[in-house]
Protein backbone atom coordinates (compact mmCIF):
# COMPACT_ATOMS: atom_id res chain seq x y z
CA UNK A 1 0.00 0.00 0.00
CA UNK A 2 1.36 3.20 -0.79
CA UNK A 3 1.83 6.57 1.36
CA UNK A 4 1.35 8.51 -1.23
CA UNK A 5 -1.87 9.36 -3.36
CA UNK A 6 -1.22 9.29 -7.32
CA UNK A 7 -2.78 10.97 -10.51
CA UNK A 8 -1.90 9.05 -13.63
CA UNK A 9 -2.98 10.95 -16.92
CA UNK A 10 -1.97 7.63 -19.03
CA UNK A 11 -2.65 10.20 -22.23
CA UNK A 12 -0.04 12.62 -21.65
CA UNK A 13 1.86 10.37 -19.54
CA UNK A 14 2.05 12.06 -16.36
CA UNK A 15 2.28 11.18 -12.83
CA UNK A 16 1.15 13.60 -9.99
CA UNK A 17 1.36 13.97 -6.59
CA UNK A 18 1.38 16.28 -3.59
CA UNK A 19 5.20 17.39 -2.08
CA UNK A 20 5.47 19.26 1.16
CA UNK A 21 8.69 21.59 1.01
CA UNK A 22 11.03 22.65 4.18
CA UNK A 23 13.01 25.60 2.89
CA UNK A 24 16.20 26.50 4.19
CA UNK A 25 17.47 22.58 5.29
CA UNK A 26 20.56 21.80 5.98
CA UNK A 27 20.74 19.27 2.44
CA UNK A 28 18.32 18.70 -0.42
CA UNK A 29 16.33 15.39 0.39
CA UNK A 30 13.13 13.42 0.69
CA UNK A 31 12.44 13.08 4.37
CA UNK A 32 9.30 10.77 3.93
CA UNK A 33 5.78 11.07 3.77
CA UNK A 34 3.57 13.63 6.13
CA UNK A 35 0.50 13.86 5.68
CA UNK A 36 -0.16 12.15 2.01
CA UNK A 37 2.45 14.28 1.06
CA UNK A 38 6.07 13.73 0.27
CA UNK A 39 8.12 15.80 2.51
CA UNK A 40 11.48 17.49 0.56
CA UNK A 41 14.09 19.42 2.50
CA UNK A 42 15.73 21.90 0.09
CA UNK A 43 18.62 24.11 1.26
CA UNK A 44 17.12 26.64 -1.10
CA UNK A 45 15.24 29.76 0.67
CA UNK A 46 11.50 29.95 0.09
CA UNK A 47 12.35 33.82 -1.87
CA UNK A 48 12.10 34.93 -5.34
CA UNK A 49 10.88 31.20 -6.58
CA UNK A 50 13.91 29.99 -5.43
CA UNK A 51 13.11 26.95 -3.54
CA UNK A 52 10.67 25.75 -6.38
CA UNK A 53 13.33 26.56 -8.97
CA UNK A 54 15.54 24.08 -6.13
CA UNK A 55 12.51 21.75 -6.15
CA UNK A 56 12.66 21.22 -10.06
CA UNK A 57 16.15 20.62 -10.23
CA UNK A 58 15.95 18.02 -7.39
CA UNK A 59 13.17 16.04 -8.34
CA UNK A 60 14.45 16.13 -11.95
CA UNK A 61 17.66 14.64 -10.38
CA UNK A 62 17.04 12.29 -8.93
CA UNK A 63 14.08 10.74 -11.25
CA UNK A 64 16.87 10.62 -13.76
CA UNK A 65 14.65 13.29 -16.15
CA UNK A 66 14.86 17.03 -17.46
CA UNK A 67 13.70 19.78 -15.38
CA UNK A 68 11.26 20.38 -18.13
CA UNK A 69 9.36 17.01 -17.51
CA UNK A 70 8.88 18.49 -14.14
CA UNK A 71 5.98 21.00 -13.19
CA UNK A 72 4.61 22.85 -10.51
CA UNK A 73 0.90 22.45 -10.63
CA UNK A 74 -0.09 24.33 -7.89
CA UNK A 75 1.03 25.57 -4.53
CA UNK A 76 3.59 28.15 -5.80
CA UNK A 77 3.33 30.33 -2.96
CA UNK A 78 3.03 27.45 -0.63
CA UNK A 79 4.96 24.84 1.14
CA UNK A 80 1.98 22.04 0.40
CA UNK A 81 1.99 21.42 -3.58
CA UNK A 82 1.08 19.82 -6.27
CA UNK A 83 3.84 18.68 -8.36
CA UNK A 84 3.23 16.70 -11.92
CA UNK A 85 5.95 15.01 -13.89
CA UNK A 86 6.03 13.44 -17.51
CA UNK A 87 8.06 10.34 -18.10
CA UNK A 88 7.61 8.35 -14.54
CA UNK A 89 5.93 6.10 -12.90
CA UNK A 90 4.32 5.72 -9.88
CA UNK A 91 6.64 3.18 -8.68
CA UNK A 92 9.39 5.19 -9.47
CA UNK A 93 8.72 7.87 -7.28
CA UNK A 94 7.57 5.42 -4.50
CA UNK A 95 11.37 3.66 -4.80
CA UNK A 96 12.76 7.36 -3.84
CA UNK A 97 11.33 7.19 -0.31
CA UNK A 98 13.20 3.53 0.46
CA UNK A 99 16.53 4.99 -1.59
CA UNK A 100 16.24 8.67 -0.07
CA UNK A 101 14.48 8.79 3.04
Amino acid sequence: MSLLSFSVDQARGTVAFSVRVQPRASRDEIAGVVEGAMKIRLCAPAVENRANEALVEFLADVLKTSKSAVRIRSGEQSRNKRVEIFGVTPQQIESLLQTEA
